[in-house]
């Protein structure tokens, strides 16, 4: 099986655990913390690994104690590390979070070295992402890196999968070189215009994003699933029940197991199955990384929850 190359971010989270988020000028006491991994690409690579996937990073740390734990924690999760660079001039990347008593969280992030990876490291890196079966990206790096490293996978026939997080425009030039987009209600509306709100709006927001050129749209709606859309028809798939203590990285658990599971070579409905039992167990736990499920309880939850398919149109 071909490794999952993911290109992309890695901080250190700073978690504060409250009864409410502090309004602006607020200060709210009682909190508990927690620091951990974290970084969108950095917690996709460690999902996809849990999952049962070979993984290689592509990405920046800085010169300090952050960057050195970052690299280490990745090595223990199996994620193979020699494309993550050292920047002497640059922090590693943190993330602020508070997290409120329902799992709801406000994140600010200094993207420190996150900032500065270049086309020159995403092309240093070029043999391993063409080697790949699957590269996976968000948007905590700079954009030319991430259309650099697209160009280099489309080149070599391997799928791109692109979470549009955090959501900002994307030029057409670069949706046409993504098989895949996990967009969620919010990244869809900033790339459509179109406000996403119940299933049928979800379907033509994945129509405008499959006309500027993505071959596939998985758009994640919280606790309603994802809606599924490509050229042979669309497809809902249940999210899973359970009581919520910190959303935190959940759509990075959703992304790095969807990813492990494509590559194994799973339908698409059962991809995303997987993926959504992966992403609802990580929000049972605190934290990004450290809730991000192994391979054993993903299939388990799978096994015990099993639904028929429901499709509009299309076998899967």
């Amino acid at each position: 099986m071909k490794p999952i190359v993911v290109v992309g971010s890695v901080n250190t989270d700073m978690t504060v655990k409250m009864a409410r988020i502090p309004a602006p000028g607020e200060t709210v006491i009682g909190g508990t913390f927690l620091m951990a991994q974290g970084g969108k690409g950095a917690n996709q690579a460690v999902a996809a690994a849990r999952a049962g996937a070979s993984v290689a990073f592509v990405g920046r740390v800085g010169r300090d104690i952050f960057g050195e734990q970052a690299r280490e924690s990745l090595r223990q999760d199996g994620v193979r590390v020699d494309h993550l660079a050292t920047d002497p001039a640059a922090s590693t990347g943190i993330a602020l979070i508070f997290v409120d008593e329902t799992g709801e969280n406000s994140i600010a992030v200094a993207s420190g070295a996150n900032a500065g990876v270049t086309v020159a490291d995403v092309e240093g890196a070029r043999d391993v992402i063409a080697a790949a079966g699957v590269l996976l990206m968000q948007l905590e790096i700079p954009l030319p890196a991430v259309a650099a490293a697209a160009r280099i996978a489309a080149a070599h026939g391997v799928p791109v999968i692109l979470n549009p997080a955090p959501a900002q425009p994307l030029d057409a030039d670069l949706l046409r070189q993504i098989a895949m987009l996990t967009p969620n209600e919010t990244e869809a509306e900033r790339l459509t215009g179109i406000a996403v709100t119940d299933e049928g709006t979800a379907a033509e927001a994945a129509r405008a994003l499959r006309g500027l050129g993505v071959r596939r749209v998985f758009l994640t709606l919280g606790a309603k699933g994802v809606y599924v859309q490509d050229e042979a028809g669309s497809l809902m798939v249940p999210a899973f029940s359970v009581e919520a203590v910190d959303t935190t990285g959940a759509g990075d658990v959703f992304n790095g197991a969807l990813a492990a599971a494509l590559t194994e070579g799973m339908t698409v409905y059962d991809a995303v199955r997987f993926a959504n039992a992966a992403a609802a167990i990580s929000v049972t736990r605190r934290g990004a990384q450290p809730s991000a499920p192994r391979r054993t309880e993903i299939d388990a939850l799978v096994r015990e929850s099993y639904v028929g398919v429901i499709q509009e149109s299309g076998e899967r």
